[in-house]
């Protein structure tokens, strides 16, 4: 038996018990996109997507929701927590101010680079902040440093006048001294452009994130020698541990790696893969058409890859947080998320929490670990 998890990265199904908490209570990424623009997923719909939404209609796939319990609405406190190793402390971060960071950290930055200071210093929207400085940044070599309501430290700088390989170094330079802040990820923001008109982020991305704090789904597979794959930012989210391959590009390319790792992957393997761009050019860009343009597109594109998996196989799709396009601000929103399996059903699993993905997925390899999680398999 082999297992795929696949998170759309953001998609989260309606608030968490805990939203009002977070400012979020009636947020609901995947029904305010459907109430505002409508959706045609038939793919994932038929599985259950429908009643997880509460659109009714049959389902002949496993579905239901999956609560989050530790304290975030970010990319690591998700994936670890559905990959059964939740974080057991409080994330740092920087406050919504100007400057947001303290001088020690931006002198660290500084002295790196052989600048006389940065740029930004603040929260920002990466696109934005880039438009605004980026000029300024390619003129003079100062590195743009940004922050948002994420315990996340973000430097967009130019692949070319600045250097991708600069740039990667840098975040790597400073990355243990933010990890012990207890700061959840140092992020790598490559761009490209002559200026403001035509700045493009790459995918060049790099994510530097904390270790993970116990084993995770990916260890527990890699102890007992099966093959593990990430496809996506997995490898950067668990900072390569417990991931034989990584396989990394755009969302269509990353659609192309999970169809080829579905027709050749051996028997026994795990295959995690993230896309983003649900949660980076839609979510926070407050775009709801798009939103959903990216969402049947997925669908669209996961049927041949559902035609193609083998008896035995189980496919997840779940999601590590909300971002819904059409609520106030631009970061994510603490939601439930749809769990929805292909090749085992039709199952309703009601309510379940995300480190159950975990167990399960491990459950269906048969592996000997299953985390603090209850397999709903």
């Amino acid at each position: 038996m082999r297992a795929f998890l696949v998170v759309l990265d953001s998609a989260g199904c309606g608030g968490a018990p805990d939203a009002a908490d977070f400012g979020d209570e009636g947020s609901d990424t995947l029904g305010h996109i459907h109430k505002a623009v409508g959706l045609k997923m038939p793919n994932l719909m038929r599985l259950g997507l429908g009643q997880v939404m509460g659109l009714g209609g049959a389902a002949d796939g496993l579905f239901g929701k999956a609560t989050e319990h530790a304290p975030g609405k970010d990319t690591p406190t998700g994936h670890w927590e559905l990959a059964g190793a939740p974080p057991t402390w409080e994330w740092h971060y920087f406050p919504d101010t100007e400057p947001a960071f303290p001088d020690e950290v931006t002198q660290v930055v500084a002295e790196f680079c052989g600048s006389d200071g940065i740029l930004g210093n603040c929260h920002a929207s990466g696109t934005e902040i880039i438009e605004r400085h980026g000029a300024e940044h390619m003129r003079t070599g100062k590195p743009i440093c940004y922050t948002s309501v994420d315990s996340v430290f973000q430097i967009a700088a130019h692949e070319e006048s600045f250097g991708l390989g600069k740039l990667l170094d840098l975040c790597r330079h400073i990355a243990p001294a933010l990890h012990d802040m207890k700061l959840g990820r140092v992020i790598a923001r490559p761009f490209l452009g002559e200026g403001p008109a035509n700045f493009e982020r790459t995918k060049n991305r790099r994510d530097f994130a904390m270790d993970n704090p116990s084993q995770t789904l990916l260890d527990w597979a890699t102890a007992e020698g099966r093959a593990t794959y990430g496809i996506g930012k997995i490898g950067d989210i668990f900072s390569g541990r417990g991931i034989g391959e990584s396989r990394k590009g755009t969302d269509a390319e990353l659609m192309g790696h999970l169809h080829d790792l579905v027709r050749d992957a051996p028997d026994g393997s795990l295959t995690f893969a993230n896309f983003v761009e649900f949660d980076t050019k839609f979510g926070h860009r407050r775009d709801p058409e798009g939103y959903a343009g990216h969402l049947e597109w997925f669908d669209g594109a996961i049927g041949p890859v559902l035609a193609d998996m083998r008896d035995g196989d189980l496919m997840m799709f779940t999601a590590d947080h909300g971002n819904d396009p059409t609520w106030r601000g631009t970061d994510h929103t603490r939601e439930q998320v749809p769990v929805i399996g292909a090749g085992v059903g039709p199952r309703d699993i009601g309510e379940v929490n995300f480190v159950d993905v975990a167990a399960s997925v491990a459950d269906h390899l048969g592996l000997a670990q299953r985390g603090p999680g209850r397999s709903f398999l």
